[in-house]
């Protein structure tokens, strides 16, 4: 099994699902906002702040060449917005498995109302912001997925275990059979 990657809106528990997966996998896990913050030296909330929403989106396409590197298959979370930059995209198909984890505006905003730390919603009308921003987002998320997963309704293990049996039937699917490779020869 190659690399797992968890792509989504915020709040879909990309985090939450990612370190439950890891654990079920044996596998680090690896978070880009994380990455991106040890190497920084500063928190998200502080780069947007100090150095702006595009210099982040290049540290977010810097991390995934970074990862591209690793040999050692991982589970990695990405932040709600790397998909929207089109030359992620193959960085993250090359990485492996994309599986985007599907969420309503309405569970977003019910996960999220207390939370501070996320820039994108320090503003006058936050649920006019996730509605605004995930209906833009969606068929971006959907183009860089390989699985689609909707996490609305369901407890993480439910998540997770849809997440190993779609990437185990998919891994299989684009494996060649030895009887075909046989017969080939």
């Amino acid at each position: 099994m190659s690399n797992v990657i968890l792509i989504g809106f915020m709040g879909c528990g990309k985090s939450t699902i990612g370190f439950r997966l890891s654990y079920k996998l044996r596998r680090v896990l690896e978070d880009t906002d994380k990455l991106i913050e040890k190497k920084e030296g500063i928190s998200i909330s502080d780069i947007f702040a100090q150095k702006g929403e595009d210099a982040f989106r290049e540290m977010e396409t810097d991390c995934l060449r970074e990862l591209l590197l690793s040999q050692e298959s991982k589970v990695i979370a990405t932040g709600g917005g790397l998909p929207m930059k089109k030359e992620n995209h193959p960085l993250l198909k090359a990485l492996g498995t994309v599986v985007y984890l599907r969420i309503s505006p309405e569970s977003v905003w019910e996960r999220l109302k207390g939370d501070t730390t996320r820039p994108l919603l320090q503003c006058d009308n936050p649920t006019a912001k996730i509605e605004e921003l995930l209906q833009k987002r969606a068929s971006v998320y959907e183009a860089a997925a390989d699985i689609i997963v909707d996490v609305d309704g369901k407890d993480i293990e439910q998540v997770v275990a849809e997440i190993l049996e779609r990437v185990a039937e998919r891994e299989e699917r684009c494996q060649p059979h030895g009887s075909e490779q046989e017969a080939k020869v």
